[in-house]
Order: structure tokens, then C-alpha cells, then sequence
């Protein structure tokens, strides 16, 4: 049976992707709250950073198994538990899927699916043992309602929001509980990164060579307007600690549209998606 959990002021929580953005201001907002919050990041730099601010950090880089092991001991080390896991580290890919480089997917793939199930599989023993936890996988609206230009980010975040809903079933026996986190458009740093690679698709044999315009736009959208960091952190800090863990919790600009979107028959939304964004200029002329 699970054992009785703590109050969410004393949790012991881990924190990935925590050099910049989401996972940086959720990292704040959980120590703010009383937990005993290990920030992590993948470059030593990072790290070095977040423990300027104060926060406990460790290096993690998702990419690397021995790594994940050894900062997820380093935590129990220090802590002696682990309630809350929070994989937010991932990366964006943005391009047309008819010639994307396959090593690219692989990439996103190791990083955004293959990251989060190594750090929960280093976790849930720890959990388990202690008779109580919670993960929570932070995917994204794509993963639910997928856009031209980024096809292969949409289909990873919704492989892993899949793969947490199989996951909560087969851990609720242990006591652990699996949030699936949806984000909409929120304030990151990762946008600045998202134009890598783009002028390939600027080459003459590329059949995309007139909608790069409309891919780059497309790879700086969510950075219109976005949620700030810190709003978002707010909000999904109290939906992370509640008495009952919600399956799905969506936050940010975007999130209450996509019912509607969802909704929609799909002939439609994809005469939509096309027009808004400019798949109609990779025409041949």
C-alpha cells in the first residue's frame, strides 16, 4: 500500500532542463515554496548559474544514461528521497517533414522521449521504495493538435505524452502518480535556437526553397506574446501539488483555444494550418 506523503512545502523535487525558461522558473517557485528543489542542467555552466541563485543543482543531461544514474544518486545522496520528478528538458525541430535529415529526428528523439522514460526509470525505484512519488512529463499542445513545420517535435511530444498515460497505469500499483504537463506558448530561450539548420531548405534542389520565410515564422511563433515563465511556473507549481494529481494539465497562451481546435474536423483544421502557416508558398511554379 502507498505509504502516507508529505505536505507538498516539504517534497523533495527534481527539476530537468533548468537553464533557462520553464524549467528555471519552476525551479524557483518549488524552492519558494519550501521544497527542497535540485535544479538541473546539462552544461556545467548551467549549473554553476542556478547555484549562484541559491538553488541546489546537479548536472543532467538526458542524453546520457550513466549521467542521469549518477545525478539521480547524487540527489538521494544529499536528500535521502525523491517526491516530485519533473522532466521538462527537450528541444525544438522545426522543418518540412518530406526533408528533414533523419539525424535530426533521432536527436529530438533521444532528447524529448527517450530522456524522460531514462530519468523516471532512475527515479521510480526510489519512489517505490518509499511508497509514493510523482512525475510529471511536460509535452505540449503540438502533441495534441499538430502544425505544419514542426511535425517532427509535434509527434514526439505526443509519443511522450503515450507513453506517460501507459506509464501511470503501471506505476499506480508502486504509489507514484503521472502528471502529463501541455504547455502553450510560454517564454524560453529555446526559440533562439529553433532556426538551426533552416537555410538548407534555402538550397536550389530544395522543393521548400519559398517557404523558408514561413518556416522561420513559424519557428519563432510561440515567442508572440507568449505566457511569461514565471506566470506559467505559478500555476503549474499549484497544479503539481495538489491533494489529487490531475492526468493532463494545459497552461498557457493557446490552451483554452485548443478544445475548439480539437473539435474541429480535420479537412477543416488542415485547410486552416496550411493558410496560417504558408504552406501554400512551397507550391512548385
Amino acid at each position: 500500500m502507498p505509504s502516507e506523503r508529505p505536505s507538498p512545502s516539504s517534497w523533495v523535487s527534481l527539476v530537468t532542463g533548468c537553464s533557462s525558461g520553464i524549467g528555471r522558473a519552476l525551479a524557483r517557485e518549488l524552492a519558494g515554496r519550501g521544497q527542497r528543489c535540485f535544479a538541473s542542467a546539462r552544461r556545467a555552466e548551467s549549473v554553476r548559474e542556478l547555484e549562484a541563485e541559491g538553488l541546489e543543482a546537479v548536472r543532467l543531461d538526458v542524453d546520457d544514461p550513466a549521467g542521469i544514474r549518477a545525478a539521480v544518486a547524487a540527489v538521494l545522496e544529499r536528500a535521502g528521497r525523491i517526491d516530485l520528478l519533473v522532466n521538462n528538458a527537450g528541444q525544438s525541430l522545426f522543418g518540412p517533414l518530406a526533408e528533414l535529415p533523419l539525424e535530426r529526428l533521432d536527436a529530438i528523439y533521444r532528447t524529448d522521449l527517450r530522456g524522460p522514460l531514462a530519468v523516471a526509470q532512475a527515479v521510480v525505484p526510489a519512489m517505490a521504495k518509499q511508497g509514493w512519488g510523482r512525475i510529471a512529463n511536460v509535452g505540449s499542445l503540438v502533441g495534441v493538435v499538430p502544425t505544419p513545420w514542426t511535425g517532427a517535435y509535434c509527434a514526439v511530444k505526443a509519443a511522450l505524452h503515450t507513453l506517460s498515460e501507459v506509464l501511470r497505469v503501471e506505476v499506480a500499483p508502486l504509489g507514484i502518480e503521472v502528471i502529463v504537463v501541455q504547455p502553450g506558448a510560454v517564454r524560453s530561450e529555446v526559440a533562439k535556437n529553433a532556426p538551426v539548420d533552416l537555410e538548407r531548405y534555402s538550397a536550389p534542389d530544395s522543393l521548400y526553397r519559398d517557404a523558408v520565410g514561413a518556416i522561420r515564422r513559424r519557428s519563432q511563433a510561440s515567442q508572440r506574446n507568449p505566457t511569461e515563465a514565471d506566470d506559467f511556473a505559478r500555476a503549474l507549481a499549484d497544479a503539481l501539488t495538489r491533494a489529487r494529481a490531475p492526468r493532463v494539465v494545459r497552461l498557457g497562451r493557446g490552451s483554452g483555444a485548443i478544445t475548439l481546435l480539437e473539435m474541429l474536423p480535420a479537412a477543416l483544421r488542415d485547410r486552416l494550418f496550411a493558410r496560417a502557416f504558408g504552406v501554400a508558398s512551397a507550391r512548385t511554379r
